[in-house]
């Protein structure tokens, strides 16, 4: 059933919140398109937006810049991602107090990806945190009033051995004061239930937000999915079967999968979705658009 046979979109632009997740730019023309994105999105009032941060702090200084100019150029607020990978502890905590300073007080705690890459094994960091669990609370612990939110994965973690070992990981993330789960993308939503499912048997209660991708490269993500271990339908790919030199077809077709998406978690109580947008806001900007949300209207049901 198609989404506009599904649900009124106009009902349901007060039930759904966004956010939006953004990379740090490597050049003065991915900056452009970055903030340029981060304007078109600003309308639709998220809840906040997250920039990204690199292995071993790879990226700290144009994080750290993105987040400094949203906070001075917008009205949005910015959490900064921090990682565990290739840092100290010490030299973490100095990240938090480097980003505290120009005002962010939302942290995304990931443990991160191997310094080898996805696929090679993970070692913590002599006298670094060990996990997000870890990371987690180091936050808390500087500032308890910091809010942190951690990754979730519906399909589990590739490095899990089961769905008990990654639901206890998440446990520990929720008593170290995680205050959301963001999950990592998914095409399945009755994975995504089930997830909630147990995770709320474990007496996790704080929000699990589904993470959101739209499809501007099926073959990308196909790549990406199988390396973190996301599943892709066969369905999914029937649908982009076809359209490799046929970039407006495409992105019609993401924008309907991605809205259908969303609309359907709704329909299962789901309100709260986090959108990776890839520093492009034109598939985002028409999904929110499909689910009803409109900036002014939001800006009126908040007066």
């Amino acid at each position: 059933m198609s989404i506009l046979r599904r649900s009124n979109a106009s009902l349901n632009a007060n039930r759904i919140n966004v956010s939006f997740e953004f990379f740090p730019p490597k050049n003065g023309d991915m900056e452009t398109t970055l903030f340029e994105s981060v304007t078109r999105l600003a309308p639709y009032h998220p809840d906040f937006v997250s920039v990204t941060y690199g292995a071993g702090g790879s990226t700290r200084g144009p994080t750290l810049n993105t987040v400094r100019r949203i906070h001075a150029e917008t009205d949005l607020a910015a959490a900064a991602h921090l990682t565990c990978v290739g840092s100290t502890r010490e030299e973490v905590d100095a990240v938090v107090r480097e980003f505290a300073d120009v005002g962010v007080k939302h942290f995304v705690a990931l443990r991160g990806d191997p310094q080898g890459g996805i696929g090679t094994k993970y070692a913590p960091h002599p006298g670094g945190y060990a996990n997000g669990a870890e990371l987690a609370a180091g936050i808390r612990a500087i500032d308890e009033d910091f809010e942190v939110s951690v990754s979730a994965y519906p399909e589990k973690h590739p490095e899990s051995p089961d769905f008990a070992t990654d639901i206890d990981l998440l446990k520990r993330k929720m008593d170290a004061g995680a205050t959301r789960a963001i999950t990592q993308f998914f095409f399945d939503n009755d994975a995504y239930e089930r997830y909630v499912e147990r995770a709320r048997r474990a007496g996790i209660y704080i929000p699990i937000v589904p993470g959101i991708l739209p499809i501007h490269n099926f073959g990308q993500v196909a790549k990406f999915a199988n390396m973190c271990g996301a599943d892709i339908p066969d369905w999914l790919g029937e649908r982009f079967d076809g359209l490799e030199n046929d970039p407006e077809t495409r992105a019609l077709v993401a924008t309907t999968i991605a809205a259908d998406q969303v609309m359907d978690l709704v329909e299962r109580g789901v309100h709260d979705f986090h959108f990776y947008t890839m520093n492009r806001a034109k598939l985002v900007y028409a999904i929110c658009h499909m689910l009803g949300l409109r900036g002014e209207n939001r800006e009126e049901a908040a007066a």
